[in-house]
């Protein structure tokens, strides 16, 4: 079980990887980051994309509105990288309020019900379930543009969580 505090720190996290992912892929041209790589959702555009169309969804979801239509799982939301970034930007941005000023901690442990669009039925979890999963998501699909990027000789550097600039201002209590 987690507590609010986890999806604010990963709301920063998020924000922080995504400045660094989406700087480095700015690097490339736009043929480059369009190019079918082999990748799941073939390209790096196509997975930046897609972690986009997921965290849209799943915003909508946590907050109980209707899903907005933006296709199915390989939809392009942008096809114009400065348009992906800025859009990338308010999502997350946005899911940092959600995070520190709507999520009801209480409700973490409550069943919650979500249409999941690859097995096409409802599953039911507590909701703390579908906030790891959000956050598990982006970094998964974040760890497949690095590969990518990384075969393009493209690094985005250090990305692990205890080094997220804002999370080293907790003070440690030893």
């Amino acid at each position: 079980m987690i507590e609010r505090g986890y999806a604010v720190a990963m709301s920063h996290y998020n924000r922080w990887f995504n400045e660094k992912l989406y700087a480095t892929c700015s690097e490339l041209t736009d043929a480059e980051r369009k190019q079918d790589r082999g990748a799941f959702f073939k390209s790096i555009h196509g997975t930046l994309n897609h972690i986009l169309w997921a965290d849209l969804l799943n915003l909508c979801r946590v907050r109980r509105q209707p899903l907005p239509d933006l296709g199915d799982t390989r939809a392009i939301v942008h096809e114009d990288f400065d348009e992906l970034w800025t859009r990338r930007r308010a999502t997350d941005d946005d899911l940092l309020h959600w995070a520190e000023h709507e999520l009801v901690e209480s409700e973490l442990r409550q069943p919650f019900a979500i249409w999941v669009i690859s097995r096409q039925e409802y599953l039911q979890r507590e909701l703390w379930v579908w906030v790891v999963q959000m956050f598990n998501h982006q970094t998964h699909h974040r760890g497949q543009v690095t590969t990518l990027l990384t075969q393009l000789g493209r690094d985005v550097g250090v990305t692990d969580v205890p080094v997220t600039p804002i999370l080293s201002t907790v003070p440690v209590r030893l």
